[in-house]
Order: C-alpha cells, then structure tokens, then sequence
C-alpha cells in the first residue's frame, strides 16, 4: 500500500466488533445449552479461526461468509469431542491461549498449532497453569511454544496468583475452571479486560470479582446468550490517534465498547489534553457502548505506565505518534508485554518511524518519544503484524511525501480498513494498491 498525506480528514466510521467479545461468544455458546444468534459477530481471520477450532470438535455454528450474523447451537458443557486433527489457531493467540484451557478440561487428546509468527510466541504462561489444575500438557521447546499437546479431565479448582496481567491467561484459567473440581480464583498483578466475566455471569456462571481477584464456581450448565457485539476499541484507536494527530480532521466513531478495562487509549489521549468527546452510553450485549468523536488538537505529553498498560496494551504504539506530535517528551513504562506480541511491538515500531524522523529511544519495557517532529515518508515493514500495519497507515497519513506499507496483515482484525481510510480523506488520493 501507498499512503500520503490528505490535507483534511472528515469521516464517520464503523469500525469493525470487538475482536474479544467475538472470540468469547463463539466458545462460551458453542458449550452453553440452547441456540444463540450473535449479530454483528467480526469477519476476520482471527475470529474465523476459533470457529474452524470449534467446529473441527463437533460445534455447530452456522456463520455464513459476509453475514456478520452466526448462530451457534450449543452441545452443553461436555458436548465437544476429540478432533481428528491438529486445531489451526491461524495467527490467533487469543484462540490459542483460551483455547488450551477449554481443552485442559475436556477428556480428549487435542494439539494446538498455528502459522510461523503464533508458534513463536510465549505459550508458558498458560501451560503452567493447566498443569498446576491437573491436565496434561507439553509443548515445544521446554513446553514454552506450540504445537501444544493437551490431554485434558481431572482438573481441580485452584488459586492461580498470574504473574503477568493477561486476559488470555485469565480466561484460560476460568476456561478450565468451568470443568473443575472445586472453586477457581486467578488473582491477577493488576486489572485486565473482563469480557469472559461478564459474559460468563450473564450466561448464569456463578463468578465474582473483587479488586484483582476473580473467583469461578463451576456451573452445572452454561445458558446460551444472544447478542450484538459493539465496536472494538482497538480498532478505533488508529481513528482516535490519526484525528488527533492531523492538523484538519474531525471523525466520528460509532458504537465503540467502552468497557472501563479497555479505555486506557482514552485516558491518554485526555491526559494528553486531545480533543475527545464521548457520546450518550448505552449498553449493547452487557458491554457499555458510546459513539467517540475526536479533532485536531494540541497535544501535551505524558507518561503511561502502572496499571494503565494492560488496558491500553494493543495501542501503545501508537503513542508514539502522539508523543511526535506533542510538546515535550512522552514516556511508556511497565510495558515489556509488546516484546512477545505477534511482533516486537516496540521494535518494530521504532526501526519503522525512526528512518521517517521519529525520535525515539527503546527501553525494555517501553519507549520514549520527543515530541514536536515532523516525520516524512518512507518505506515501512509491518512483518505480518496487522496492529503495526495500521500503525504504518496513521504514520503514512501523517507524514510528508510518500509512505509504502508492505506486509500490512490488516485483515487479520480490520477487513475494511483502507476502504475507511480512503474515505476519511474526503477525496484525496491517500492510497494505492
């Protein structure tokens, strides 16, 4: 892709659902009693892996191409059976890592394995939970990458103190927690997106939450749930970013999920003093939901860490384009989870906006970023890493002269989005194939 620079951004955008809530509402009804229609449920590459997974273990899901509408007909909490071969979890970590605890506690043999990027990335952290609730379980390389191994029963309730703040180890956790003996309680270091909580309790689960603590009764069923998914933040977050950023843009984005535990990317960008509006909150599937409008604005940096990070994780880079647009230095800490992303996040951020002018130093659980610098076009590889993809994008419509993209991915979690792109430039020539 080729991208410039408009010279005025005016859009209202869509963007596509909650990439989370889609995941969690394809395994949980899939094992629930009754028959669930998911509306709005998100046509993306991730998303359709965990259908293929689930599918290949006997759920009946009936999502037809282009719908964005599945129904799944639940086989109850004991209803899935051994697949007859390896579960392709694509490019998903989140696939893969709720996944192993959904399997950790059915009685079958499974494997879980995926595309080259998903087989490098940190699979330990779920593993040793599964084991420590009794399931067998190995994996590559000293059990810390996939191809997993899982031969699940036998799980016993435990309380799982998670040494890092992971809403995929959560929800694997609980996941197994579902088929255990006893209570589960995962005690996490600080609060992460609580999209499997709630979807749990609305399903009937007996689930509490106090502080960073979540504590798991295991349900004799699960109640299907029918719901239309908002928004994803997530995806937002390049909208949010690019309006602030561009010195003539207005865009609106409607009904975004506005969950307290994934609106770090808000809190930023008010701290940074952007130039952002919430809309009237409705609730939509038990989530809360707010359309966003956000213009150009005169930035001030910041510093972001602490408790902060993992409800912003998937847009901390793109900080670093506000932090370039800001006055004075913008600082991310307390972040080394980018490091095990489906790329060095901090890397691959830094070695593409650095040869467009960004100034920025990289440190081992963040980066710095000085602010007030003009980038220019350049060349950018975003490694088959679809949130660096859109972070190219935003950098390409802000930059000067020409920016090439290539390996973008983007149609991992956002199908449409150089079409939405294209659109918010109101006209101007900002990309081509």
């Amino acid at each position: 892709m080729i991208v410039n620079r408009p010279a005025r951004i005016r859009a209202t955008i869509r963007v596509p659902s909650d990439k989370s809530i889609s995941h969690r509402a394809l395994i949980l009804n899939s094992i629930a009693s009754g028959k669930a229609t998911v509306e709005s449920l998100l046509e993306s590459d991730d998303v359709r892996s965990t259908a293929a997974c689930l599918v290949a273990m006997g759920a009946r899901i009936d999502w037809p191409e282009d719908s964005g509408t599945a129904v799944i007909d639940g086989l109850g909490l004991h209803g899935l059976f051994e697949p007859g071969d390896v579960l392709n979890c694509g490019n998903s970590g989140t696939t893969m890592r709720i996944l192993t605890g959904l399997l950790a506690g059915n009685q079958f043999l499974s494997v879980l394995s995926g595309d080259d990027s998903l087989r490098q990335r940190p699979m330990a952290r779920v593993i040793r939970p599964m084991r420590e609730m009794g399931a067998t379980i190995f994996a590559r390389t000293g059990d810390t990458l996939a191809p997993i191994v899982i031969k699940g029963g036998g799980i016993r309730g435990m309380t799982y103190e998670s040494p890092v703040a992971s809403a995929q180890v959560k929800s694997a956790v609980l996941m197994a927690g579902l088929f255990a003996e006893g209570e589960t309680v995962v005690v996490e270091p600080a609060a992460t997106r609580d999209h499997t909580e709630l979807m749990l309790k609305a399903m009937g689960a007996d689930i509490d939450r106090t502080g960073n603590s979540v504590t798991l009764t295991p349900p004799g069923r699960l109640a299907a749930l029918g719901m239309r998914v908002p928004g994803d933040i997530s995806s937002a977050a390049p909208w949010l970013v690019l309006g602030a950023c561009h010195p003539d843009a207005e865009i609106r984005i409607e009904n975004v999920n506005i969950n307290p535990t994934r609106t770090g990317i808000l809190d930023v960008l008010h701290a940074m003093h952007a130039n952002v509006e919430l809309g009237e909150q409705r609730m939509v599937g038990g989530e809360p939901a707010a359309d966003i409008v956000v213009r150009s604005s005169s930035l001030q940096a910041t510093r972001v860490g602490g408790d902060l990070i993992p409800r912003a994780i998937d847009e901390l880079p793109l900080l670093a384009l506000l932090g370039a647009c800001a006055e004075g230095e913008t600082v991310v800490a307390d972040a080394a989870e980018l490091r095990v992303k489906e790329s060095d996040r901090i890397e691959t951020m830094a070695t593409a906006l650095r040869p467009m002018g960004l100034q920025v130093v990289e440190r081992p659980d963040g980066f710095s970023v000085q602010g007030r610098v003009p980038l220019a076009g350049h060349r950018i590889d975003a490694r088959g890493d679809h949130r660096m993809g859109m972070l190219a994008a935003v950098a390409g419509a802000l930059a000067s002269g020409e920016t090439q993209i290539e390996n973008d991915a983007v149609t991992v979690s956002y199908p449409g989005f150089w079409q939405d792109l294209a659109r918010a430039a109101s006209g101007d020539a900002t990309f081509a194939r």
